[in-house]
């Protein structure tokens, strides 16, 4: 039973004692060899394998793994393993691991295109999860919205970069992700990177990637970066305008070649991808105070997309809020959420310095708070209706001022709510008593 097990191993098998001499030789190896097994057997090895170690193997007891060894002018993978008995090496086994050198390659080869589908699929799962939003993900029926959604639709069409600007929460990335559903690109991953959440001396290697071993801490196999991740797709820039000055020239640089290096790499990667790019910032004066390349914003800025602050779209507003409390109401199966027209009186007369962002966090808080599902002017947050001129204080409200007076507010309805309990304030608020107390002591609300 052994000898016919020994025989059907497909590469070539030889087994020897301690001293070298021959004990089993498979057919596949004398085969191989164009001689007889039989004849193999009691012969020491190097009288069939003439530069063979199987005799050293049995003196050292060290196992040779994917060795090179040659035989009739080929060059093969072989394995040598001794084999103990009461602690000494009464025999070797051999093995053909690869009949030619070549094979290896090919082995090596198949594993980098399986490695490159792998990658392949990891990219389509990255571009399922982030491309999320299309141009009907856009609510609103101004002019304005709708003259800015047909621009950005023949952009779309385009692989020219294309620069988003406007005020923070007007959605500047919905707009990027409707862009790339919209374009050639669609099928190819959409990758996001926010310039303004990444820590200055890690920027280069997010963009860029590492080689293995770049930096302590840093990955044996390496890691792509963003550019080599969007590859074939889309890559959004937002809050480009935090983009730390000494890296603008690299960016710059593989925006115009499309080719770039990991960090501490030498092998030069090329990437086929489209750049998008957003700013909450004024770029154009930025380059004024050398605080932005001007050929990088002249590079960025081919085109030009401004997205319109809520204010300006004063007839979207009570049709968008009705279309977000549809989504909040989705999270709450049974719920359904209406407006009041005192409700809808406020919201359309308040000129939403934070936007739709500011919009949604009102609505979200003012749904946590009510009791029902319809929605007055009293639920609101009292700063939505307090006159223009004195909750613009000059100018608007920052968001930071307006998130602090919501929170004022609902520390407010929860000490009304809860007859002044500040235990079952604190629980209505989802927060620690003693949370509860420096809160009202930052925004001087009285204890008793």
């Amino acid at each position: 039973m052994a000898d016919l097990i020994f025989d059907h191993i497909e590469n070539g098998a030889v087994v020897t004692d301690a001293d070298g001499y021959i004990l089993y030789f498979n057919r596949p190896y004398a085969k191989f060899l164009g001689i007889e097994g039989e004849d193999a057997i009691g012969r020491h090895v190097t009288e069939i394998l003439a530069s063979s170690r199987m005799h050293i193997v049995a003196k050292t007891g060290k196992a040779e793994i994917n060795e090179i060894f040659t035989a009739k002018g080929h060059d093969m993978v072989v394995q040598r393993i001794p084999i103990f008995e009461n602690g000494k090496v009464v025999a070797v086994f051999g093995q053909l691991m690869f009949k030619e050198v070549g094979d290896v390659g090919r082995l090596a080869r198949n594993l980098s295109v399986l490695e490159s589908k792998l990658k392949l699929y990891e990219k389509e799962l990255t571009s399922l999860r982030a491309a999320r939003y299309s141009f009907d993900s856009i609510y609103g029926s101004s002019p304005a919205l709708l003259a800015l959604k047909e621009e950005a639709r023949k952009a779309a069409l385009t692989d020219l970069p294309v620069l988003l600007t406007g005020e923070s929460g007007t959605g500047k990335e919905l707009f990027a992700q409707a862009i790339h559903q919209s374009s050639p690109r669609r099928r190819g991953p959409s990758i996001n990177i926010n310039c303004a959440a990444i820590p200055k001396e890690l920027f280069e290697s997010e963009l860029f990637g590492y080689a293995g071993g770049a930096f302590t801490g840093a990955s044996s196999g390496g890691k792509p970066g963003k550019f080599e991740l969007a590859d074939g797709g889309t890559l959004f820039l937002d809050e480009i305008g935090e983009m730390p000055l000494d890296l603008q020239p690299k960016l710059l640089r593989v925006l115009e070649e499309k080719v770039f290096e990991r960090v501490g790499g030498n092998q030069v990667i090329r990437s086929d991808f489209r750049i998008i790019a957003a700013t909450n910032r004024d770029l154009a004066e930025m380059v004024r105070q050398k605080e932005f390349r001007e050929d990088l914003f002249y590079r960025l800025n081919v085109v030009s997309l401004n997205i319109p602050p809520l204010r300006e779209r004063k007839g979207d507003i009570v049709s968008l809020a009705r279309h977000l409390l549809d989504k909040i109401a989705g999270n709450h199966p049974g719920s359904h959420y209406r407006l009041t027209e005192a409700a809808e009186r406020v919201l359309a007369n308040y000129h939403w310095p934070g936007n739709i962002r500011e919009l949604l966090n009102v609505l979200e808080r003012t749904v946590f708070t009510i009791e029902g599902d319809s929605i007055d002017a009293c639920d609101l947050p009292f700063y939505l209706s307090r006159p223009v001129a004195v909750r613009a204080r000059g100018t608007q409200w920052s968001l930071q001022e307006v998130v602090a007076e919501a929170e004022r507010e609902a520390l407010r309805n929860a000490l009304k709510v809860s007859g002044n309990n500040k235990a079952r304030a604190a629980k209505l608020l989802g927060i620690h008593r003693t949370v509860l107390y420096k809160k009202m002591s930052r925004y001087k609300i009285p204890l008793n």
